[in-house]
């Protein structure tokens, strides 16, 4: 398959460009000039905080292998192998946590994430390694079977440098970003490699400003004729240029003149367009600007809110693609019926703790929670069983709507004979205090049962 893969169309090259369409996005230089790609653009603090938050956010969200019970309900699969990989260890090298993510770095940057599932003899999955999606490509063999080639390298293993690997799809866990045929990824980088380029130069400005002395660039004016300009510009460079000589006094002789051509960074906007650039890339990956540093349109009365809003429609699809992807990849069909894996996203959308404790009263008074559903929400140690923690409780004066007007319907047909009775039992009653104390109490009791019924 090795040798005839070069005859098939490659499907795609996630690392540099986006097919499925009559054009192109290529990495590379943009209309600013300056060359983007990946790893430049992770020196960009903005696209730096944007990726660090996500894939921090994926990585520190518990993720737990579940099964489904025969009654309806679930529980962990801790007996499971799976379990532990996902939950602990998905391979000797690394963590869950450092797992994860770096697959969502991947997914972030490249737009695909990729990961190497090795089985045992009877077909157990025993570990999972990332793969750099800058050295895989997706093709499709004669049959129209789709499979992975992956490119080797002294950092993988030292005998295969220099080679190609062939992995089957049952082989590799894929989760692939946005794009346009279903099956690749195409990274946000290269998408909007205009805006990043675009920081890039503004970053890059900035800093030439300060390494110039943070000074406009201007033109030395010689009232006569310079035999070697290339020594005065040196040695005016030598002398005032540089941050560290900024503010020195220019001592210009034989009538020489110094006249700024450039334009101020105010006049520039330098600030302002440094600051859009930095939302726009916070836009790019749906990162709240406050996430980023950006406070102008944050308060205490909406930062909550928007924080909630990053969870529902930020994270949560990323977490749906992670989700689907693993029951995917990492079950067979048989399994599928019976497990799913499943992040916990309870904890980033708990409230304050005023809200919180209001939630937990109004599940606790309607009957659908009980003190120890509430007290494992809070990482609190339960109340034993004999004790009343897992009691459901409701108020007393609710009732079924079907037995509203059961005690009207007991009285139908004997209205007035049973308003009668009454002022008779409410007589005795009184009249028994006197007489017949206990007793005829008793009889008024037994007599009202009799009533309702």
């Amino acid at each position: 398959m090795g040798i005839l893969s070069g005859i098939f169309k490659s499907r795609d090259k996630p690392t540099n460009r986006t097919a499925g369409s009559a054009y192109g996005f290529f990495l590379g230089s943009s209309t600013s000039g300056k060359k983007v790609n990946e790893r430049s653009a992770m020196q960009m603090t903005a696209v730096y905080s944007c990726v660090r938050i996500l894939s921090e956010a994926v990585a520190s969200l518990p993720l737990h292998f579940y099964e489904y019970r025969g009654d309806g309900s679930k529980a962990k699969a801790t007996d499971h192998p799976l379990y532990f990989l996902l939950h602990d260890e998905p391979n000797p090298e690394m963590s869950s946590y450092t797992f994860r993510e770096v697959l969502m770095t991947h997914l972030l940057l490249w737009g695909n994430a990729y990961a190497q599932i090795i089985r045992n003899g009877k077909g157990e999955i025993v570990a999972l390694y990332p793969l750099m999606p800058d050295r895989m490509t997706v093709d499709r063999d004669d049959k129209g079977k789709i499979y992975y080639q992956y490119y080797m390298t002294v950092d993988d293993a030292p005998t295969n440098q220099g080679k190609w690997v062939t992995l089957a799809a049952t082989d590799v866990l894929h989760i692939p970003g946005l794009g346009f045929d279903g099956l690749v990824g195409y990274s946000p980088i290269a998408m909007a490699k205009n805006a990043i380029g675009m920081a890039i130069a503004c970053e890059e400005y900035g800093a030439k400003f300060f390494a110039n002395g943070a000074a406009p660039s201007g033109v030395l004016e010689h009232p006569g004729t310079i035999k070697d300009p290339s020594r005065v510009r040196e040695s005016w460079t030598q002398t005032f240029g540089g941050s560290s000589n900024a503010n020195k006094v220019a001592v210009l002789e034989e009538g020489m003149k110094y006249t700024p051509i450039s334009i101020s960074p105010e006049q520039a906007q330098f600030l302002e367009t440094r600051k859009f650039q930095i939302n726009e890339i916070a836009r790019i990956f749906r990162v709240p600007p406050h996430m980023v540093g950006d406070l102008e349109k944050s308060s205490f009365s909406n930062i909550e809110q928007q924080s909630l809003e990053f969870v529902k429609y930020t994270l949560d699809p990323w977490i749906s693609r992670w989700e689907q992807a693993m029951v995917r990849s990492l079950l067979t069909a048989q399994e599928k019926k019976k497990y799913f894996i499943k992040f916990n996203m309870d904890g980033l959308l708990r409230g304050d703790y005023q809200s919180r404790m209001n939630g937990y009263a109004i599940g606790r008074q309607n009957g659908w929670m009980s003190a120890n559903d509430i007290r494992e929400l809070e990482n609190l140690d339960k109340i034993p069983a004999e004790l009343g923690g897992d009691l459901y409780l409701i108020n007393g004066n609710m009732t079924k709507l079907q037995d509203a007007g059961l005690f009207a319907k007991g009285s139908e047909g004997g209205e007035e004979e049973n308003h009668e009775e009454v002022l008779e039992l409410e007589e005795s009653g009184s009249d028994g205090e006197q007489s017949g104390g206990e007793n005829a109490v008793s009889e008024r009791n037994n007599r009202r049962g009799k009533l309702v019924r």
